[in-house]
C-alpha cells in the first residue's frame, strides 16, 4: 500500500452559485482550506494519488473473529496476508490465501510503467482467528513481495463503537466552481478525496475505539472512475479501520465495487445462489455479518425485488437467532427528510420494507441518499395492503404519496430520546461525509421526523453498542461536536421477568457513597473503589447492588451508576472526570523579562495552560494557553525581576468545555 505524507489542513466550506444541479450552491470547496500549503501539497500528491488503484481496503469478516481484505494488483499470483500479534512474528505467521479474479481495468496507463498490455487482478482474502483487545501487525503479498506493514487493533468485542457515515461520493462536486475554474472529472475527485481524507482521519483520532465503520452508499460519484476509488480508499485511517460499504445508486452501475470489497456472506451471482440475488446490479448482493450481539444486514435497495431481500434477511436472522440487535443498512432513504429523495425515488420500497423490518424485527435501519440529517420516531408498518413500488411505476401514480402512508408511530417526542424495550424501528439519515454535494430539508417536516438538520458541513456518527443498550450521537464533522438540532437516542434491552410476589424492599437512592475520585487518562476503562452503606450498613457488591459506568474511558465526564439488586431497590448515579495526566515540566530557563519553559508530551491533550506566581505558595494566575497539543515549548514574558515560580496543567476539549489535569510540580525560575 503506498501512502503518501500529507501536512494536516482545516477545511470550510463555501457557496458558489448553480443553480442547474441537484445538490444545492452549498459544498466544501478544499481550495478555500485555511492551509493553503496542505491544500497546494496535495494537488501535487493527487496526481500519484489518483493513478494508485492498487489500496488494499479492510471489510468486516463473517463475524468478529475474521477480517476480510481486497485489493488489485497487475500480477497472477495467490493472494496472502500474514498477521501477528508481534512484528518480529510476521516473517513466521501463518500465512491466510485467497482467491483471485481478472477485471477489465486495464493497468498500462495508471502504473505508466514498462509492462504488457493488461488487466489489474482482484485479490480477495480473508484472516480467521482475530482475538478481542488485542493489536496485530499485517502485511499484504501484492505483486511478488510482502508489502509494507500495517498495524489493526480489535477491541472488545461486547461494548464497542461503530463509525456511521454516507455518500462520501468522491467526484460529486463536478459543476461547481472553485480556485482553479470549473470541475469536472479529476479535479471534482481531488476535491472530495483532500476532504474525505481529513475528515476521516481526524474523526478516527477523536474516536480512537472505533472497531470498524459503515458506509450507507455512494462512495464514488461515478461507478467506473477508478481515480475516485483511489481517493476514496487513500485515507491512512483506512489501513487500519474496517469498512462495510454500501451500495448506491452511483456505486451500483459497475463491478469495481464488487473487485475492491471483500464483503462478508455474499452470494454468486451467477444464477446458483438466485433465491438471493434475484434482481441484482452489476456491483453485486445483500451481505450480512455479525459483530458481537449485533447482526448487521446491508440490502442493495437499487435491486427493487424485496423478495430477494426478504430472504437474505430470514437467512441471516436464522443464523443468528441469538443476536440482541439487529441493524439494516441500505442506501435510498424511505424514511428521510431531504427535499430531492425523500418523497419521491427514496420512498419507493417502503411499501415493502416497512413490513420485512417488522416481520424481523429490526431495531435501527441506517441510510443515506439524501445529503441531510434526520431520524425517525419509533415506528412500525401499518398492516394494511398497499401497492408495490418500484423504479419503473412510481412515477406518474397518484396515489404514490398516499400508498406510502403506511405507517403508524410508536413513539412520540414525549417519549425522550431514551426508549426501554420499544416497539418498532427508527430510521436515521446521514448528510453526506465529505460535502461533495448537499441538499435542502423538505418544505414541510414529515411526522414521522423527530429531529432533522441541514447545517451544510459534513456529519458522521458513532454507534455505541453496550451490553443491553445500544446508542447513536451525531457530529458535525467541521468541529467535531454533536451536530445542531441533534441529540443523543439511545434504546434499551431489558429482559422481561415474571411477577413475583412483592417483597420488603429497600430505596438504594437513599443509601451513602463514599470512594468516587478523579481519575487520569491511560487509554484504559477507569472503575472505582466504592462503598455503598445504607442505614449504617456496608451493602455487599453484586448481592446488594451492582455498578456499571459509561464513558468510562476516554478524558471527560464518567458516569457510574450503582443499581439496587436483591431487596433494595432504585439507582444511585454519579460521576467523576477522567483528566489528562499531569504534565512534567523538563526544563526552564530564564531571560531578561521572560522565562522559557519545556514539558513532556501528554498523551490525548489538546492543549496547556502555564501559570506564574511570585511566591512558591503564592497566587498563581494564568498567563498563557496553548492550544495545540503538539506545542511543547513556550515563552512567557513581561515577567519582574527576580524568582518566579510556574506551573502547568495540560487540558482536553470535551463537547466544548476543557477538561484539565491536576498541575504540574512547580518550578523555579530566576528572571534578569
Amino acid at each position: 500500500m503506498r501512502k503518501i505524507a500529507l501536512a494536516t489542513a482545516v477545511f470550510v466550506l463555501t457557496s458558489v452559485g448553480s443553480g442547474v444541479y441537484a445538490a444545492t450552491e452549498h459544498w466544501n470547496d478544499a481550495s478555500q482550506s485555511a492551509d493553503s500549503a496542505s491544500w497546494t501539497q496535495w494537488k501535487t500528491d493527487w496526481e500519484t494519488i489518483k493513478d494508485d488503484y492498487e489500496q488494499v481496503s479492510l471489510t468486516p469478516g463473517a463475524d468478529e473473529t475474521e477480517l476480510n481484505f481486497a485489493w488489485y494488483s497487475h500480477e497472477e499470483e495467490t493472494p496472502k496476508v500474514r498477521i501477528s500479534k508481534t512484528k518480529n512474528g510476521l516473517k513466521s505467521a501463518k500465512e491466510h490465501k485467497g482467491t483471485q479474479e481478472a477485471t477489465n481495468i486495464n493497468y498500462s496507463e495508471t502504473l505508466k510503467e514498462s509492462l504488457s498490455d493488461g488487466t489489474y487482478m482482484a485479490n480477495k482474502v480473508t484472516v480467521t482467528g482475530i482475538k478481542e483487545n488485542s493489536r496485530y501487525y499485517y502485511q499484504v503479498y501484492q505483486n511478488g513481495a510482502w508489502q509494507d506493514v500495517e498495524t489493526y487493533r480489535a477491541n472488545d468485542f461486547d461494548n464497542y463503537s461503530v463509525l456511521y457515515v454516507a455518500d462520501p461520493q468522491i467526484g460529486a462536486c463536478s459543476g461547481q466552481t472553485g480556485a482553479d475554474g470549473k470541475l469536472s472529472g479529476e479535479l471534482a475527485a481531488r476535491n472530495d478525496a483532500y476532504n474525505w481524507n481529513e475528515i476521516l482521519n481526524e474523526t478516527a483520532e477523536q474516536h480512537e475505539d472505533l472497531s470498524f465503520m459503515i458506509s450507507a452508499g455512494d462512495q464514488v460519484n461515478t461507478a467506473g472512475n477508478e481515480y475516485e476509488y483511489a481517493g476514496y480508499l487513500y485515507p491512512e485511517a483506512m489501513d487500519s479501520l474496517p469498512s462495510s460499504n454500501i451500495i448506491g445508486n452511483h456505486d451500483s452501475g459497475n463491478k469495481n465495487y464488487s473487485w475492491h470489497f471483500n464483503n462478508p456472506n455474499s452470494f454468486n451471482t451467477d444464477g446458483s445462489q438466485s433465491a438471493y440475488t434475484d434482481g441484482h446490479t452489476t456491483a453485486g448482493s445483500d451481505y450480512y455479518f455479525t459483530y458481537g450481539d449485533v447482526l448487521y444486514i446491508s440490502i442493495d435497495t437499487n435491486n427493487y425485488n424485496c423478495a430477494t431481500h426478504e430472504n437474505v434477511i430470514k437467512k441471516a436472522v436464522d443464523e443468528n437467532k441469538d443476536c440482541k440487535w439487529r441493524v439494516v443498512i441500505f442506501h435510498q432513504d424511505i424514511y428521510g427528510s431531504g427535499a430531492d429523495h425523500s418523497d419521491s425515488d427514496g420512498m419507493v420500497l417502503r411499501t415493502q420494507l416497512t413490513p420485512l423490518m417488522d416481520e424481523y424485527d429490526i431495531d435501527v435501519v441506517l441510510q443515506g441518499h439524501d445529503h441531510t440529517y434526520s431520524r425517525s420516531y419509533q415506528l412500525t408498518s401499518d398492516g394494511k395492503e398497499h401497492k408495490e413500488y418500484n423504479n419503473s411505476n412510481y412515477r406518474g401514480d397518484e396515489d404514490y404519496q398516499k400508498e406510502n402512508l403506511c405507517y403508524n408511530l410508536t413513539s412520540t417526542a414525549e417519549d425522550g430520546n431514551t426508549l426501554t424495550n420499544p416497539e418498532g424501528t427508527v430510521y436515521f439519515e446521514q448528510n453526506s461525509a465529505t460535502g461533495s454535494k448537499f441538499y435542502e430539508l423538505i418544505a414541510e417536516q414529515q411526522n414521522f421526523i423527530a429531529e432533522r438538520s441541514q447545517t451544510w458541513t459534513p456529519t458522521y456518527s458513532v454507534m455505541n453498542v453496550n451490553d443491553n443498550r445500544l446508542s447513536i450521537t451525531t457530529y458535525d464533522a467541521s468541529t467535531g461536536e454533536q451536530l445542531e438540532n441533534s441529540s443523543t437516542y439511545t434504546i434499551i434491552k431489558e429482559e422481561k421477568t415474571p411477577t413475583a410476589p412483592a417483597k420488603e424492599t429497600y430505596d438504594i437512592s437513599k443509601a451513602v457513597v463514599s470512594g468516587i475520585k478523579d481519575k487520569t487518562y491511560n487509554g484504559k476503562k477507569q472503575t472505582q473503589s466504592i462503598t455503598v452503606r445504607y442505614n449504617g450498613k456496608t451493602l455487599t457488591a453484586n448481592k446488594d447492588y451492582t455498578v456499571s459506568y459509561s464513558n468510562n474511558k476516554k478524558m471527560g465526564t464518567a458516569s457510574v451508576t450503582i443499581a439496587g439488586k436483591g431487596e433494595y431497590t432504585g439507582t444511585i448515579e454519579k460521576t467523576f472526570k477522567i483528566r489528562p495526566k499531569k504534565p512534567v515540566i523538563m526544563t526552564k530557563a530564564a531571560g531578561k523579562q521572560k522565562a522559557v519553559v519545556r514539558w513532556k508530551k501528554v498523551t490525548g491533550a489538546n492543549g496547556y495552560r502555564i501559570y506564574t506566581a511570585a511566591k512558591k505558595n503564592g497566587k498563581f494566575k494564568p498567563v498563557k494557553t496553548i492550544k495545540k497539543g503538539k506545542t511543547l515549548r513556550t515563552t512567557i514574558k513581561n515577567l519582574k525581576k527576580g524568582n518566579r515560580y510556574i506551573k502547568v496543567r495540560a487540558y482536553r476539549n470535551v463537547n466544548g468545555k476543557k477538561v484539565f489535569s491536576a498541575y504540574s510540580t512547580v518550578k523555579r525560575v530566576k528572571v534578569r
